[in-house]
């Protein structure tokens, strides 16, 4: 069985109701509820930096292939 670790967070009254009602809504966890948008966040980011090192790899060397081209390289035709 993996380790568990706490994490603490402080939030004011606000934000406290806020994300008490909404995991709620959800039918889940406080904790669920954080890890997923921790972890959300984080895949967001990763996707963002993979694309802007796909876009600046393009840039460099600008190849496209046609859907025909495409499916021929993947072996689909």
């Amino acid at each position: 069985m993996s380790e568990k670790f706490t994490v603490s967070l402080r939030l004011n009254e606000k934000e406290n109701t806020l994300i008490r009602n909404f995991a709620e809504i959800k039918g889940i966890s406080i904790s669920e509820f954080l890890r997923e948008s921790a972890l959300n966040e984080i895949k967001e980011a990763l996707d963002v930096l993979e694309y802007e090192e796909a876009l600046e790899k393009y840039v460099k060397k600008p190849k496209t292939y046609t859907s025909a081209e495409l499916k021929e390289k993947l072996g689909l035709i």
